[in-house]
């Protein structure tokens, strides 16, 4: 009958404690409100991330995460940032983490965009001031080993997606970027000069809008350069308004005439720099630029993005022509 009795009464207690380890890990819990983040910084141990956890109200107690683990042994635990903005059991938490569901910010920056469009879209995330990522990018320290001639780091931030904490500093982003930007210049194995290569690519970038254009545009650039002709290329002139803070949303006499290194209608030859952060496609394409003697292009006006291109005044001003007639009855539509 002790026997039995001693049984039954370990049955019972053995029952009543995993109710309770059961209710302890896997019941949801909320100690804040709204979302909280919670940093786990490398080589924090299990017991050091409940208690950061528990702190935060995200579970009950480091107890529950301990429990957790115990229940967990052989998982391996991700250091990182994790955002939560809900209920959850102790037991899910530790899945999180160890399944490494880090939270990032990201940021996606297209081909053709500036600096000055990174900074703005990185403060949109609520990472940092648009201008103090302005200000990092033109640190001598860090253009120095890329691009000695370049005045700041505008060209080498390589469009693509970035995945950033939310301490991620300006400084971070531009070594990051810079460090996709070389990776992707190494690929190429250029012969070519990086800097005249990436700001001719900077110009294509913004003028081309369809693929099969850039050599193209390209091979115009090149024409001009070599007999010494102005580029002229629009794009440059809005940059310059951006750099002197002139910029009203479009290109006006007085930025054509500005008398500013950046403006190619004032100025013959590359400018000091890129204008923009072109891709690999644009870069391409001035490593290879299309042969033929046109000295001119224009957008079509049918719509599709391509270019007339030209190789003498009489007939660009024709496509010139073409090209404003249709703009015109587009609006009047």
């Amino acid at each position: 009958m002790r026997v039995v009795r001693f049984v039954v009464v370990f049955v019972v207690l053995t029952a009543l404690v995993s109710g309770f380890l059961f209710y302890r890990t896997m019941s949801p819990y909320q100690g804040f409100s709204g979302v909280t983040y919670v940093d786990l910084p490398r080589g924090t141990s299990s017991g050091g991330m409940g208690t950061l956890l528990a702190k935060a109200g995200v579970i009950r107690s480091r107890f529950d995460f301990v429990l957790a683990r115990v229940a967990n042994r052989g998982r391996v635990l991700q250091a990182g940032e994790y955002r939560f903005d809900q209920p959850a059991s102790a037991m899910d938490v530790f899945r999180r983490i160890a399944r490494g569901d880090i939270y990032y910010e990201e940021l996606i920056v297209p081909e053709g965009k500036n600096i000055f469009d990174i900074g703005a879209a990185a403060q949109q995330l609520g990472l940092f001031k648009a201008g103090e990522f302005v200000a990092a990018a033109a640190d001598p320290t860090m253009i120095r080993d890329l691009d000695p001639q370049a005045p700041n780091l505008e060209g080498y931030l390589f469009p693509d997606t970035y995945r950033l904490s939310r301490h991620t500093t300006p400084e971070k982003l531009c070594r990051i970027m810079t460090d996709k930007f070389r990776e992707a210049w190494g690929d190429l194995h250029a012969e070519a000069g990086v800097h005249d290569t990436v700001t001719l690519a900077s110009l294509v970038e913004k003028e081309s809008k369809v693929a099969e254009d850039r050599p193209r545009i390209a091979g115009v650039f090149e024409n001009r350069l070599r007999i010494g002709m102005k580029l002229e290329c629009d794009p440059t002139t809005i940059y310059a308004a951006l750099l002197a803070g002139q910029y009203r949303g479009t290109i006006y006499r007085s930025d054509l005439d500005r008398n500013h290194p950046y403006n190619t209608y004032s100025h013959a030859g590359l400018p000091p720099g890129p204008i923009a952060n072109p891709g690999i496609e644009s870069i391409e394409a001035v490593l290879h630029p299309a042969t033929f003697n046109a000295l001119y292009f224009v957008l079509r006006p049918d719509g599709s993005g391509e270019h007339e291109f030209s190789s003498n005044v009489a007939a660009h001003e024709l496509a010139v022509e073409k090209y404003r007639r249709g703009f015109h009855n587009q609006k009047a539509r």
